[in-house]
């Protein structure tokens, strides 16, 4: 068997399970859907004179992260995904955490609450890394990602 058949099928096989469990079964779909939501939540305590700058650039970023896991979900095949989640997904992960943490220096929001905002987006960009590994298992050279640091502590991130 040739390994563009046997990709072909491994791609055939990774659909039907993707039809089978749907998107609503997917850890980081759900991780970002819920931190979506929450974003949106505190921005309406924002100040109004916000609401066309922080808020509307903190609920468009938020809800891409989200988007962009739906639409590598469905894309067909796994370079395509990887090339979504990692370089889509991420991005936009990035944008909305940093957005937080920027949001507290101004006082829209307390340390804490954005501490612990950003700490889930921490987790969330691990478990999409995790997920991009399982995709690209068969393929090393699909889940080549750079290493990142946290702008805070200057630590490397996994």
């Amino acid at each position: 068997m040739s390994y563009a058949t046997l990709e072909l099928r491994v791609n055939e096989f990774f659909n039907l399970i993707t039809m089978a469990t749907g998107i609503e079964n997917l850890r980081i779909y759900n991780q970002a859907k819920d931190l979506e939501i929450r974003v949106h939540k505190l921005a309406k305590e924002f100040p109004k004179e916000e609401r066309f700058r922080s808020v509307d650039q903190l609920n468009r970023s938020s809800s891409s992260v989200t988007n962009n896991i739906a639409e590598a979900y469905y894309k067909r095949s796994k370079k395509e995904k990887i090339h979504i989640l990692r370089d889509n997904s991420i991005a936009e992960l990035e944008e909305t955490r940093t957005n937080i943490l920027r949001c507290a220096d101004k006082n829209f929001l307390d340390y804490k609450t954005a501490g612990i905002v950003s700490d889930e987006y921490i987790r969330l960009r691990k478990a999409i890394f995790s997920y991009i590994k399982f995709l690209g298992n068969n393929n090393p050279e699909l889940t080549k990602t750079r290493q990142l640091t946290n702008p805070l502590t200057h630590q490397l991130i996994n």
